[in-house]
């Protein structure tokens, strides 16, 4: 009995002042870790509160939050484990080489994923619009973290890299909320311009053109075969294509019905006698 006695005595003689030296730092080494794992979780939580408030793409609001929520509980261990005394600077270095490589291996991956942000921050084009970029035209489906998916008119599915996009040049055709409608249409060299000019303004008196500005005829070019005059009017982006195949349509039938001829490619061929 007096062993046993004498043998704790020893191990608390022992192990007591490490205790106290090492309790104090573990316990407000447990703290701040508690602490801090609040937090980073209600920074998150806010920043994609914030990310909703600022109309940023859904797809984007997890993964930033999951990101950021990863990079500060890293730190916030590293800043724990060197509290408790745990040397950290090998600990470090190995992280920032791990993450050398990472960012060497999947150096494209990151640059779409910054176009990717760049593009959900800028919002250069929005999903539902009809957009061309990268030799390639249709509507945005979604914009993903490294990729936007367009819907072409005819129904396919083109994946378009974030990188390239977010660095190429874009144009945005559902942007405005009207644009110009160009109806082009060639006569003979013969027919009445005037004719001509006066039945395509008949032609744009529809409800789907705006008054202001005015629809116009001017004479674009003149050809080897024929003068070509353009219809230009002002409608409601969603209504331009089909203002545009109507016109094309109606012009056709009106000019003929007058008698203005619309001419086809000739070549006029003079004989000279030796």
């Amino acid at each position: 009995m007096d062993m046993s006695v004498d043998y704790l005595v020893g191990l608390s003689e022992a192990w007591l002042p490490v205790v106290l030296q090492y309790g104090s730092k573990v316990l407000l080494a447990l703290i701040t870790l508690l602490i801090g794992w609040w937090l980073i979780n209600t920074l998150t939580a806010r920043v994609g509160a914030l990310l909703r408030r600022r109309q940023v793409d859904p797809t984007l609001h997890g993964f930033i939050g999951s990101l950021a929520g990863i990079v500060f509980k890293v730190l916030l261990l590293v800043s724990v484990a060197s509290m408790i005394g745990v040397e950290t600077t090998s600990f470090i270095a190995a992280i920032g080489a791990a993450g050398l490589a990472i960012g060497l291996a999947l150096q494209g991956s990151l640059a779409n994923f910054a176009g990717g942000v760049l593009i959900l921050l800028f919002r250069p084009f929005r999903v539902g619009e009809w957009i061309e970029a990268q030799g390639v035209s249709g509507t945005v489906h979604s914009i993903q973290i490294f990729h936007t998916v367009l819907k072409t008119g005819d129904n396919k599915t083109v994946v378009v890299p974030n990188g390239s996009l977010s660095n190429g040049h874009i144009t945005n055709f559902s942007r405005e909320p009207r644009r110009r409608a160009e109806i082009s249409v060639g006569i003979d060299y013969s027919s009445d311009i005037k004719l001509a000019r006066r039945i395509l303004l008949e032609i744009a008196e529809d409800s789907r053109v705006l008054r202001d500005p005015e629809p116009v005829v001017v004479v674009t070019a003149l050809g080897d075969n024929a003068v070509t005059l353009v219809l230009r009017v002002w409608a409601a982006t969603a209504d331009v294509a089909a203002v545009t195949a109507d016109f094309m349509e109606l012009a056709k039938e009106r000019l003929m019905a007058a008698g203005v001829g619309i001419p086809f490619p000739q070549r006029v061929v003079h004989l000279v006698q030796g």
